[in-house]
């Protein structure tokens, strides 16, 4: 995602100013919809003041002094530091929306396995509606039992480790092995895997396009990253975030 920016290049084009005296959250009482668009908004906000550091040339941990110790005066220092402690502060906002999603989800399961095995309320009669979750909160807590896809494999070498697994080019990627669309982190929870999982099999969800119909059809595959297949990496296609 980029960001416009005006000519002078230091700028900002998001909000990034400090955020001491404002009351944090409470994520707790979000609705699972609610915790979603905030979830997104929080990682489109990061995506932005990343790119407001890369204007400046620097990073979460760039040093803002001189080798001798002085500010450096290529930079807007208040500008980099402000974006810095925002960037911080989003990023445990992200972490308490990750965690109360996965408790919602593994609440709502729950209380689905006990409808499932009750068949009924204790008097006998069905459970009321007011007892059962939203349908838009069904839907997110389906979705992430299924698998909502967070990346589409872009390309896939002849050869090698994924096209012998039988991936295939415009897959959407809805699980690789533990990493699905709560926790992948912009894939890069997907390169630890591969990593750690080198000429062991992962199993890999993906949702395919059926070429005889506009339907998808959900696929399982068993992908095991290695070297030596004749190509670069360990798996020999590219994957790109949705």
């Amino acid at each position: 995602m980029g960001i416009l920016m005006d000519d002078n290049i230091h700028a900002p084009t998001v909000a990034s100013g400090p955020t001491s005296g404002a009351a944090p959250r409470d994520f707790s009482k979000l609705t699972m919809p609610e915790l979603m668009q905030e979830k997104e908004r929080i990682e489109a906000e990061l995506m932005a003041l990343s790119s407001v550091l890369s204007s400046h040339g620097v990073n979460m941990n760039s040093s803002l002094t001189t080798f001798d110790g002085f500010p450096r005066d290529d930079i807007d220092i208040a500008q980099v530091r402000t974006t810095r402690v925002r960037i911080i502060h989003l990023r445990n906002d992200h972490k308490d929306v990750m965690n109360h999603l996965e408790k919602g989800l593994h609440a709502h399961f729950a209380q689905l396995q006990n409808a499932q095995a009750g068949g009924s309320a204790p008097n006998g009669t069905a459970p009321s509606s007011a007892s059962q979750p939203s349908a838009t909160e069904s839907s997110i807590a389906d979705a992430g039992s299924l698998g909502t896809p967070f990346a589409r494999v872009n390309t896939v070498e002849p050869g090698s480790p994924a096209a012998e697994a039988g991936l295939k080019t415009g897959d959407l990627i809805r699980a690789f092995g533990g990493v699905h669309w709560l926790n992948h982190e912009r894939l890069s929870k997907v390169a630890e895997a591969v990593q750690q999982n080198e000429g062991r099999p992962l199993t890999v969800r993906v949702s395919r396009r059926n070429n005889d119909s506009a339907d998808t059809v959900e696929v399982g595959l068993q992908l095991t990253p290695r070297r030596n297949w004749g190509g670069r990496g360990l798996l020999g296609c590219h994957l790109v975030p949705l």
